[in-house]
Formats: structure tokens, sequence, C-alpha cells
């Protein structure tokens, strides 16, 4: 780490209070005044099945998450978001946009270890499956200062995303692979592919990125949304690429749990 491997930011290590738990993303929406909160949304970091290998910027990611009860909802929007936002203002900074919040969920109840201003990546695709409202004039507002008279609607069904990526990632990858298979696995029910690292060329969709696909459903459950995106994933002809094979088992285990 001291001899350069990431650069300017090697030079300083901050040692922090170590946070067990699991992790979730809380998303609300901010006017400087007012905040709403978004869904909720679990993210999977590691690069490889049980959580294990390197970081990534995210492996796939599914929503709701049935870890955020109505209660720790509450109290995240209380002890967390809404004395950020009130913070911010009378500081004479307010903040308009999206705020990120990584929680994790500790025995001492929820606990925030880091914020960004935008939407995460993987969790914005579920989260705009789901979202039943227009996100435009829900973004107009926020800048506008009048989401007190705002609210959102979402959809019940779960959805869930299956990050695909070059071989090689988060490390060292190759780029300009082939992609085919992707109108087949587009025909599968309630399911939705974004492209994140590709392009076109001579008719042919390429591989051009780290993280290169998205491919995400819609189910009326977490079990039903992995099946359906699994299954789009295997139409997918790209010997190039790989992903993980148990996006959202935290939510099946506790599906199947319930019977």
């Amino acid at each position: 780490m001291f001899e350069g491997a990431f650069g300017e930011a090697g030079a300083e290590v901050v040692i922090e209070e170590f946070l067990p738990g699991r992790e979730i993303s809380f998303f609300a929406l901010c006017d400087g005044e007012t905040a709403i909160p978004l869904a909720s949304a679990q993210d999977h970091k590691r690069v490889f099945d049980h959580d294990v290998g390197p970081n990534t910027g995210g492996m796939g990611a599914y929503s709701p998450t049935p870890l955020v009860t109505p209660a720790i909802h509450d109290a995240i929007m209380a002890k967390i978001i809404l004395p950020t936002v009130a913070g911010m203002k009378q500081r004479g900074t307010p903040f308009r946009g999206i705020l990120y919040a990584g929680i994790m969920l500790t025995t001492q109840g929820p606990k925030l270890f880091e914020f960004n201003v935008r939407f995460g990546d993987p969790e914005c695709q579920v989260l705009m499956l789901r979202m039943m409202s227009d996100i435009v004039p829900a973004l107009l507002a926020a800048c506008d200062g009048q989401l007190r008279n705002f609210d959102l609607r979402w959809h019940k069904e779960s959805a869930l995303t299956v990050v695909m990526a070059a071989q090689g990632y988060p490390g060292d990858y190759q780029k300009g692979t082939r992609i085919e298979g992707l109108d087949d696995a587009a025909k599968v029910d309630n399911v939705e592919i974004f492209h994140a690292g590709t392009v076109a060329k001579d008719g042919a969709i390429l591989a051009n990125g780290g993280r290169v696909l998205n491919v995400c459903a819609l189910g009326k459950t977490v079990t039903e949304a992995q099946a359906r995106a699994y299954q789009a994933v295997d139409r997918i002809r790209w010997p190039e690429g790989f992903c993980r094979r148990d996006i959202g088992w935290q939510a099946v285990e506790a599906e199947k749990a319930k019977g």
C-alpha cells in the first residue's frame, strides 16, 4: 500500500472503527431542506460467489432488501438522513440531489460508514425498475425545493440485477471481445438489459470495459427475479465474460426460511 499501488491516496492511512454486520445501501432524494426516502437495496461488492475475492464497483444488487425492516428504515431516516440534511442547511451548504448512505446494520442498530452524492451502480438499475413514479419530476422538485409536496410510488415486485464483467476484472481485462445472444436474453419475461461497457462496431456488440452488462429482472419475490435474471444470463454467449451466480442470496435464503 505504501509502495505506490494507490498513488497519492496511499500516502495516508485512516484508522476507523470496525463495523461488523450486514451492509445495505439507502437512498434519499433531497431538496436542501426535505428528504424523501427511495427504496432500499443491497449491493454485492466482492467479485466472486460467497463474497470472496477483491472488492469491485458492484457485481449485482437487488431491491428491496428484507434486512431493512420498517423499524430500521425509520431509524436510518431519523438518525442519519434527516440530521445530515438539517446540518448541511444549518451550516449554509444545503444539499440538493441524491444522498446515498452506505449503512452497516450492527447489533447496536444502523451505522453510517460513507456517503455518496449520486445513485449507486448497480443499485440504480434495480431502483429504476421498481419506481412507479416518473423520476424526472422528482428530480426537478428536488432542484426547486418542492419535495415537501412530493411523493414517490413503488412497484411491490422485487428487482435484481446481475453484472456481467470481462474476465480479469477488477484487475487487467481484455476489451473488444464479441457478445452475442442479447436479443434472445431480452425475450425472457420482465427482463431488462442495461449496457454499461459496450460498443457497437460493424454490426456487433463488443465489450469495452470491466463491468459490461447489467442483466436485470423483476419478480414477485427475489427468488423469482433471480431465476429470471440468470435465465437471461444463460442465453448470452460471451466466453470472455463472467458473473457471480449468487446475487440476492441473503434474500433468497430468507424467503426459503419463510416457506
